[in-house]
């Protein structure tokens, strides 16, 4: 059984017990969070789309860490002009791991 939903703008595949990096969540380690933009579900021949969204469904999972990704680095430069221009970034992520899935 898997479910497709949407979370900080983006879309993911989540199964039971998978662990999996997510946009930061406004919530404590070991906080329980329900995820309700579910797109769809299939559970074997069993396909249920939303329009867009699932009527009732629900994905739990459970929070596990807080942290930072990679550093992206930005650089402009333009040649003979003693321009340049460097910027790091690091974007803020949540761990959590899916308890359940629910249509």
């Amino acid at each position: 059984m898997y479910a497709v939903i949407k979370t900080g703008g983006k879309q993911y595949k989540v199964s039971e017990g998978q662990t999996l990096k997510v946009e930061k969540l406004a919530a404590d380690e070991g906080a329980s969070v329900d995820l309700e933009q579910v797109l769809m579900v299939a559970d074997g021949d069993n396909v249920k789309v939303g329009a867009p969204y699932i009527e009732g469904g629900k994905v739990s999972a459970t929070v596990k860490a807080h942290g930072k990704g990679k550093k992206v680095e930005i650089v402009k430069f333009r040649r003979r002009k003693h321009h340049r221009k460097h910027q790091g970034h690091r974007q803020q992520y949540t761990e959590i791991q899916i308890d359940s899935i629910s249509a």
